[in-house]
């Protein structure tokens, strides 16, 4: 098809054989998915408006060049027109038998509501006249053209949709109408009047009557629409790329508001929330689709469709059946039926809870519609993260003040907030907020995803709101019609009870209750489903997921979510400890031999007890300790008084405490007088700790417990400094052993946080068993920026784009990442036994998990609630690569 232009720009929904050499990933790369998959059902005979998709090139290169390439784009779009004439006997524009289109964007990335969609295009008196008389339905034509004027002045033109609410609410109110659908021909021509007087008066220009005019700006707008702020706001919530543009589907419009054997409904194919096997969806008689995806009408549920018209029913549940076992996957279909006549719209990927997505994944195994490893990788990260949704610890006290519908699990506690805006900026300020809204709106996005939970008065369990939440793993509760909500006193109520901004409400998005005040939460147990996915990826993965944790308790926790060692032990949090602190800070201070050798064996006793609780709930995984990092001042204390009481209990004036810890006051801590030059100034702290550490092993091997001991020296810039610390360490443990009476193994190595030593890896890596790169550190020091003040300038470095990532939350692949590589291939040249890990905070970061599978390191290690996250990843990524082989 028009293969005699630079570039082809259009695809009819009945040309599969364009696309059929492409992969699935190469078809939604250029046609979108919504574009793929109406291709794809076009191919299997599904009943589908005919129509033709311009393609995601299209959308970036209008954006980029808007006139210039449009006018190529129009030319082909002029041709798809003619075509679609031809294939419904009809004439766009025409005074007989006219058609109307509807405009759809469709991203390669699932974005729901975040971009535009233009439904009727080609109205005009003329066409209004010709439908009314085809139909013998005027009332009907007035319903599309008075939808089209709103929907056409908002999206095209920018004029603030809720001014045509407004004049709507207004005559509805005139009239004493509830609903739309009460409206009579004559309501309708008085609205159809006061928003073309309306859309004049805002666009300073009468409406367009020429249906091409209509076409060509609506296919702009809509391309215009990638970069709109909530789609923008949506990708970097989701981390969509901005480059992969949208393409623009061109479809005969077929209407759910024909008469009252026409409706519109969206259908899951499994139950969105909780991955049951049954078909979940809402349809709403006499309407269009933006009136269910809006939320602007409550829909009713598909039982009723399944009641009124059976025949329809069963039609629709066989091509949901047959494209779900085409797709394999749950899937999202939007439905019309016209006079009788059923129409499917659409497919895409059903959006879906994370406890639905491990379930929906784990049954199409057992079905064997998909394999292991196809589930696996269906599984996201934010669904295991959301997975371990908080729940309402209910006791028999807790009143119910109202219910609504239950879209999206999990609980949520927080001050009510009406204004989107003031929601979205309280909650980055760290505040609990609880976002109610009549309903929401794609604007509405960012609010969502940092709110504790979202309430709205109107609107279905497919509505905007639900499945935003769903997808994000926000609480939602929806349809709340007892509510009345007044925006301009901030309140809503209830019957006689009034909620007003700020009041505390807790919501439990699982049964759609909502109670007022605070309510604590619990965390969820892992669900059996998970459990069992968590165990597939062990089959999968090739690298070792570590934790870092520093106490017992969290030690039960890593290996309650699968964590196989202990990546970063950090011995100095065991210090901060209040029976321990005044301890370590008397160690620090006194110059009296006598005293600083007590409360050194004091802290033997205390940290020996810590270790071997850690290894002995580790039993034998390896567990890496590190020895001391920070500063000594950061031990001690601040405040005059406590001051004071440390001065009082060691025995010297306020004075001499004040000038010691003035002395050991650093001006630039992260690059000072920490880590292993601690340990080589004031060895006796090193030796005090190794010594815990051997003594906690003896104890366990002589019981009969395997302990993997690995002590980690930190902050080593040199090899001098790792050949002191490492004599001492095999020193102190070698004397241990003598007392002890027994021969016990442990590994020593080092944390790579300094550029120098990751450069000098050939020279030092025989010396050492392991690497562990500490990257929070090496990102510092590559960089020349401060965690710890990065934040007042870095949101602005992404916002310009002089940063593409937080290099402190992923790793910066070309530098730090540079040199990693260059760490590890010096290295292991020299030792080809060296085991080699990660335990900055980018260990539990997807992008990260990838790079180090790809640099071959050993282990990764990352915080106890991320090792999940981590475990699934890693499966991801040697599936992959190992797809990417066979390929």
């Amino acid at each position: 098809y028009f293969m005699n232009k630079k570039e082809n720009y259009i695809y009819f929904f009945d040309n599969y054989e364009a696309i059929a050499k492409y992969n699935l990933e190469k078809r939604k790369d250029l046609l979108g998915g919504k574009g793929a998959g109406l291709m794809e059902m076009t191919k299997i005979g599904a009943p589908i408006p005919f129509g033709f998709i311009i393609t995601t090139q299209a959308g970036k290169d209008y954006c980029q060049d808007s006139q210039s390439s449009f006018n190529q784009i129009w030319e082909q779009v002029i041709q798809g027109i003619k075509k679609i004439e031809q294939k419904t006997q009809t004439q766009f524009g025409g005074s007989q038998n006219p058609l109307l289109l509807s405009v759809r964007s469709g991203s390669k990335y699932s974005m729901p509501g975040m971009m535009d969609t233009i439904l009727n295009i080609g109205l005009s008196p003329i066409t209004l006249e010709a439908l009314s008389k085809k139909n013998n339905n005027i009332r009907f034509s007035l319903d599309l053209y008075q939808r089209f004027i709103a929907m056409f002045g908002s999206i095209v033109i920018g004029i603030n949709r809720q001014k045509f609410n407004n004049v709507l609410e207004k005559i509805k109110k005139k009239h004493n109408i509830k609903i739309d659908t009460e409206l009579s021909i004559d309501n309708l021509k008085e609205v159809v009047q006061e928003f073309l007087v309306l859309f004049q008066r805002e666009a300073q220009s009468v409406f367009p009557d020429d249906p091409f005019k209509q076409l060509k700006l609506a296919i702009k707008a809509v391309f215009a629409s990638w970069n709109n702020k909530r789609a923008i706001k949506y990708r970097e919530i989701n981390n969509i790329p901005h480059n992969s543009g949208t393409a623009c589907i061109v479809m005969a419009m077929v209407f759910g508001n024909l008469n009252n054997n026409s409706g519109t409904g969206v259908l899951f194919t499994r139950h969105p929330a909780l991955g049951t096997n049954e078909f979940f969806g809402e349809y709403l008689p006499n309407a269009q689709g933006e009136d269910i995806v809006a939320g602007i009408r409550t829909p009713l549920s598909l039982s009723f469709l399944k009641e009124q018209k059976p025949e329809v029913y069963q039609q629709l549940k066989k091509w949901c059946l047959k494209l779900e076992q085409y797709f394999k996957d749950m899937l999202d279909i939007e439905f019309t039926i016209q006079d009788n006549i059923l129409y499917l719209l659409q497919v895409r990927t059903g959006k879906r809870t994370a406890q639905a997505s491990i379930k929906i994944a784990i049954d199409m195994v057992k079905e064997r519609v998909i394999t292991q490893k196809e589930a696996i990788l269906r599984i996201t990260p934010q669904h295991i993260n959301s997975f371990l949704h908080p729940k309402i610890k209910l006791d028999n006290s807790q009143k119910i003040l109202f219910q609504g519908l239950p879209a999206s699990p999990g609980a949520g506690v927080g001050q009510v907030v009406f204004n989107t805006e003031e929601a979205e900026a309280r909650a980055k300020n760290n505040e609990k907020i609880i976002l109610v809204r009549q309903e929401t709106s794609p604007e509405d996005v960012g609010a969502m995803n940092v709110v504790e939970g979202v309430i709205t008065a109107k609107g279905g369990m497919t509505s905007h709101a639900a499945i935003v939440a769903r997808a994000i793993g926000k609480p939602c509760i929806v349809g709340c019609e007892q509510i009345i909500i007044d925006f301009t006193k901030e309140e809503l109520k209830i019957n006689n009870l009034i909620i007003k901004e700020n009041d505390y409400l807790t919501i439990d998005g699982s049964t759609g209750r909502v109670f007022a005040g605070q309510i604590a939460l619990k965390k969820p147990e892992m669900s059996s489903e998970l459990i069992e996915i968590m165990e597939w990826t062990n089959k999968y993965k090739k690298l070792q997921v570590r934790a870092n944790a520093d106490t017992l308790e969290q030690a039960k926790i890593a290996k309650q979510f699968g964590a196989e060692g202990i990546g970063l032990c950090r011995t100095e949090h065991m210090f901060f400890k209040k029976d321990r602190l005044k301890i370590f800070q008397k160690m620090i201070l006194v110059d009296n031999s006598v005293d600083k050798q007590k409360a050194l064996v004091e802290l033997i006793v205390l940290q020996k007890n810590d270790f071997k609780a850690i290894l002995k709930e580790m039993r034998g995984s390896p567990v890496t300790i590190r020895l001391l990092d920070p500063p000594l001042h950061e031990f001690l204390p601040s405040t005059n008084e406590d001051i004071q009481q440390l001065a009082n209990e060691i025995g010297y004036s306020k004075n001499k405490v004040l000038e010691l810890i003035s002395s050991l006051k650093e001006n630039n801590p992260m690059l000072g007088f920490r880590g292993c030059r601690l340990g080589i100034v004031y060895p006796e702290i090193y030796k005090m700790q190794v010594r815990a550490m051997i003594e906690a092993v003896c104890e366990l091997e002589l019981q009969g417990i395997e302990t993997r001991l690995e002590i980690m020296i930190p902050l080593v810039a040199n090899y001098k400094e790792i050949k002191i610390i490492k004599e001492m360490i095999i020193k102190t443990a070698t004397e241990v052993e003598k007392e002890q009476g027994i021969k016990i193994k442990y590994k020593i190595g080092i944390m790579i946080e300094v550029p120098r030593i990751a450069l000098i890896s050939d020279q030092i890596a025989s010396m050492v068993e392991f690497y562990s790169f500490g990257t929070n550190d090496l990102t510092q020091m590559t960089y020349g920026i401060s965690r710890d003040d990065a934040g007042k300038f870095l949101p602005f470095y992404l916002e310009k784009g002089i940063l593409d990532i937080d290099p402190f939350a992923s790793i910066d692949q070309d530098g730090v990442g540079k040199l990693m590589e260059y760490a590890i291939e010096r290295g292991r040249l020299r030792n080809k036994d060296l085991k080699i890990g990660i335990c900055g905070e980018q260990g539990g970061d997807p992008l990260s998990i990838e790079f180090c599978h790809k640099l071959g390191l050993n282990y990764v290690s990352c915080s106890v609630y991320r090792l999940m996250i981590a475990r699934l990843v890693a499966a991801q990524v040697a599936i992959r690569k190992q797809k990417k082989s066979k390929n």
